[in-house]
């Protein structure tokens, strides 16, 4: 029975003790919706507020917060977050998100596996001295004429990843519905 007895003590002393840490870390609520201290802080960081972390900054950070929060309630009482054209804007903003994360990183996995070969620039140098387009040294046009080669190698490379996912691809094109109307 004292087992039991002290089993439940021990319970009841780590599950108040947890809510209670749990209700420290909640920042404000507003309505249903509580703003935790991670997220104050990861907001505060990358706001202008966060420039000067003060307690002045961090109490009209707080009341931005609060009134963008209540701001986003209302048009949510209000239906607007299913309106047609804001759902279209999310849309938009979701395809221009993640063009930007894949094309950032094959930019980054092409660029990585980029290589010039001395070789390379030696022979465009070459044809740029025979055909009369420069008259610098090897050394003076050798990081330009690597840069150039890299940058045309990597848009080759994009082109023919942009090329290959277009010939796995089904595309139907129905021609006859983008001649401009007469």
């Amino acid at each position: 029975m004292k087992k039991i007895a002290l089993f439940l003590l021990i319970f009841i002393i780590f599950y108040g003790c947890g809510s209670k840490q749990k209700q420290k870390n909640i920042v404000a609520r507003i309505n249903n919706y509580e703003i935790t201290l991670e997220e104050f802080e990861e907001e505060f960081e990358n706001s202008i507020y966060g420039q000067q972390d003060n307690p002045e900054a961090r109490q009209q950070f707080l009341d931005n917060l609060i009134n963008r929060k209540l701001i986003l309630q209302d048009a949510q009482r209000k239906g607007l977050d299913k309106d047609k054209e804001f759902l279209k804007m999310i849309e938009r903003f979701w395809e221009q998100s993640l063009l930007k994360l894949v094309l950032d990183k094959k930019s980054k996995e092409i660029a990585g596996s980029t290589l010039v070969s001395d070789k390379e620039i030696r022979e465009v140098y070459e044809r740029m001295i025979s055909e009369g387009k420069t008259d610098k040294s090897y050394e003076q046009m050798y990081h330009q004429i690597k840069w150039e080669i890299t940058k045309l190698k990597e848009t080759q490379l994009m082109n023919k990843w942009l090329e290959d996912l277009r010939k796995e691809a089904k595309i139907k094109i129905n021609y006859d519905l983008i001649k401009k109307k007469k």
